[in-house]
């Protein structure tokens, strides 16, 4: 009798990234400022960890078969469905992404550059457009024989196994074996703050202080925490756009009401004054999105939060990227008002 024929193994849809020590963010903040630049994802983006996790996790329970029918398809006009892209393409599989119509050509050019099988546009916000991804794509992938799999952008238990790899990466690389003193995070639909609070609780690190960082307009979490209950904001309004979840997973409001956990809400202001210092700094663009988090570094605002800080406390804030930035919007944001 033959042995069965084993499957090849399949890559990692995403990459160790660098965790520097930044010499004048942290003369900023007067604390070790470390940068986790999860903008060197495939990607762009952090969310290549998370949506890589769910489709590799989905293509190591399927036989041989079942992988060469599966097609996956994600609903998303920014860094999920970027990010669906690259690891479908790693993973030598098709993505299609349906995108709403307030989706810019430059992004459905990056998808497809990336190496989309396909860009939908439909819809007049995401929620249509997603509806139209569930109602009409997949049934109708599923009639052409397809095995169409839904990728969620951030509410899913891979995903959140996915970004907690983050934290492993952290802990390993912080010198002399040292532990961060705090983490800080953008919180969108809550998928990053959820891999976070588990990568730190299996690290053993449950206590260690995690800054949820939002818009103000784009503060679905902060709102449900304000209200105690789960709440849907009822309208996005930030800039920061791909912050924009009206409504954040279910879990990140229960991980937002740990004693370890702060949320802290700024304003669009902030985001652009992060995202054009920090291209200043570092040489680094950042989305909005991103930038949120690193204005706190500026201005003394961390110690508003963290009041025990000293010049020896490690704070880790994660560059988490994003596509929606160009060299004109900083110049933009640069040259005008920033409001």
């Amino acid at each position: 009798m033959t042995a069965p024929e084993q499957q090849p193994k399949l890559p990692c849809p995403w990459r160790e990234t660098p965790l520097i020590l930044s010499s004048i963010l942290s003369k900023h903040a007067r604390c070790q400022i470390y940068l986790k630049l999860e903008n060197l994802q495939p990607s762009g983006s952090f969310k290549s960890r998370g949506i890589g996790n769910f489709l590799l996790s989905h293509l190591q329970s399927a036989d041989a078969e079942q992988r060469d029918k599966t097609h996956f398809y994600s609903s998303s006009g920014g860094n999920a469905g970027l990010a669906c892209v690259h690891a479908a393409v790693t993973l030598g599989v098709p993505a299609t992404i349906v995108v709403p119509m307030t989706t810019t050509q430059y992004t459905i050019d990056k998808m497809r550059a990336a190496g989309a099988a396909d860009v939908l546009q439909e819809g007049a916000s995401w929620y249509e457009c997603d509806q139209y991804l569930r109602e009409t794509v997949i049934p109708r992938a599923k009639d052409a024989g397809e095995i169409p799999v839904y990728v969620p952008p951030f509410d899913a238990e891979e995903i959140w196994d996915g970004h907690g790899t983050l934290v492993e990466e952290v802990i390993a690389q912080m010198p002399s074996g040292q532990k961060p003193d705090a983490i800080l995070c953008s919180v969108g639909g809550g998928g990053l703050f959820c891999g976070i609070i588990r990568g730190l609780k299996k690290a053993g690190l449950d206590a260690t202080p995690v800054l949820a960082v939002e818009t103000e307009g784009a503060h679905s979490l902060a709102l449900s925490l304000e209200k105690g209950e789960l709440s849907t904001l009822p309208a996005i309004t930030s800039i920061a756009t791909t912050l924009g979840a009206r409504t954040v997973a279910p879990q990140a409001f229960a991980y937002g009401q740990r004693p370890s956990v702060k949320s802290v809400v700024l304003t669009d202001k902030d985001a652009i004054e992060g995202c054009v210092r920090f291209a200043d700094d570092e040489r680094i663009m950042v989305e909005a999105a991103c930038g949120v988090s690193l204005s706190l570094c500026y201005g003394n605002k961390l110690r508003q939060y963290l009041s025990d800080l000293t010049e020896k406390s490690r704070v880790v804030v994660v560059v988490c990227g994003g596509s929606n930035i160009t060299a004109e919007m900083l110049a933009k944001w640069t040259r005008g008002p920033r409001q």
